[in-house]
C-alpha cells in the first residue's frame, strides 16, 4: 500500500532556531522553499530525494534510538571529517565486533559513526 510513497524523516527539537543553524549549516542541508510547509514551528529540508520534517516538539531529544540515517559509500571520511571542522561531536558506544578508528566504526566492507543534534537526536552516517 505504502510502497510507492514517498516517507519523510521526523524529528523533534526544541529550538527551531538551533535545528535550523544545525541541520542547514552544520549537516548541510537544503532548506525547503517557505511554502514547502506553512506551518510555523516547521522547517522542512532536503536531503538527496528524500526530505526531512524537523518540528518543534516537548519531547525533542528523547527517543535513545537513531533518529536519522544516511548512506553516503565511500564519501564517510570526507563527510566526518567536514562535519567535524564544522563542530560536530561524534558519539562513543560499545559496539562488539567493530573496531574504533577516528571517529568512524569499522568492519568488513563496512563504516559507521553516530552524531547528536543540539536536542540530543542521534543521527547515523554510514559507507563503505
Amino acid at each position: 500500500m505504502l510502497a510507492h510513497a514517498d516517507a519523510i524523516a521526523t524529528v523533534g527539537v526544541r529550538d527551531i532556531e538551533a535545528a535550523r543553524e544545525f541541520y542547514g549549516n552544520v549537516l548541510g542541508l537544503l532548506e525547503g522553499e517557505p511554502g514547502d510547509c506553512p506551518q510555523p514551528d516547521v522547517l522542512i529540508f532536503r536531503s538527496g530525494n528524500t526530505r526531512v520534517q524537523v518540528y518543534r516538539s516537548d519531547f525533542a531529544g528523547t527517543n535513545q534510538a537513531t533518529a536519522i540515517t544516511w548512506d553516503v559509500g565511500e564519501r564517510i571520511v570526507e563527510i566526518v571529517d567536514t562535519l567535524k571542522a564544522k563542530g560536530a561531536t561524534f558519539e562513543r558506544y560499545d559496539i562488539p565486533g567493530m573496531r574504533l578508528e577516528g571517529e568512524l566504526y569499522v568492519t568488513e566492507g563496512f563504516k559507521v559513526t553516530w552524531l547528536k543534534d543540539p536536542d540530543g537526536n542521534i543521527l547515523s552516517i554510514n559507507g563503505k
